[in-house]
């Protein structure tokens, strides 16, 4: 039996039916201590970050293997960064409480749009048509692309219960992938109903960090589709890891 405890109110999720996995770390890399990670993402081999914290958000290219930052930009201190996503030629970044989201383009990271969106910003990926974007809530939004409209709502639920303090996103292989804000849970989510088809559980990761003082919590999920490789990391954490999901079932 797979048994998954949701903290604060949410219930326990107890269902022998549903997707679980474990992990195995598969490979360890340096990552920026001050980096407070709100958006990881591979796109052809780059791995992009998106941080946050009023004075410190950023959009940056960082080289995986060293950990090192080949290209920042700075947002303004009113503007707390949260998610990033990588569509075509453009990178996408959403705030926190400002209702702003900004575009840039994805090699010199020169802002070439802006737009306002309707909640808070948290996470952000995309299914290579729409955006879609979570606020913290049970709620994700799927955005047009191109007018930033919202298309449509899901609501995200487990065993019936909703399944809030979802955070960053990825999309990999037709399903989202959402971390869920001070756990060590990542939700497997379908995209078509909301539903919850799995669940990761990353207990025991923080142990293998370099070192443990200052760091946050478990957020970012990057996919690199080419290698079929997941990499995951944490705000304020020193690595990133390679890992290899492990079936209970």
């Amino acid at each position: 039996m797979f048994i998954i405890y949701i903290i604060m109110q949410d219930p326990i999720i107890e269902d022998e039916t549903k997707l679980g996995y474990s992990y195995k770390v598969i490979n360890t890399y340096p990552h920026d201590p001050e980096a407070f990670t709100q958006g990881l993402v591979i796109d052809n081999g780059t791995l992009y970050e998106g941080t946050g914290l009023n004075g410190k958000s950023s959009v940056r290219i960082v080289d995986l293997e060293t950990g090192n930052v080949s290209r920042i930009k700075i947002l303004p201190f009113k503007f707390f960064g949260e998610g990033v996503t990588v569509m075509g030629e453009w990178i996408f970044q959403i705030t926190w409480r400002s209702h702003e989201a900004f575009v840039y383009n994805k090699i010199s990271l020169n802002m070439v749009d802006s737009f306002s969106i309707s909640s808070e910003g948290w996470g952000l990926t995309h299914n290579g048509s729409h955006l879609i974007l979570s606020d913290g809530t049970s709620t994700l939004y799927f955005l047009n692309s191109t007018t930033f409209n919202i298309i449509k709502k899901i609501s995200v639920t487990d065993n019936g219960a909703n399944i809030t303090r979802i955070n960053e996103l990825e999309y990999i292989k037709g399903q989202i992938y959402g971390n869920i804000w001070q756990t060590d849970l990542i939700a497997i989510i379908d995209p078509e109903q909301g539903n919850v088809t799995g669940w990761i559980n990353l207990e025991g990761i923080q142990n293998q960090l370099d070192y443990t003082t200052s760091i946050d919590v478990l957020n970012g999920i990057a996919y690199d589709k080419e290698s079929d490789k997941i990499y995951v990391t944490g705000k304020l954490w020193p690595n990133l890891f390679e890992i290899e999901l492990i079936s209970f079932q």
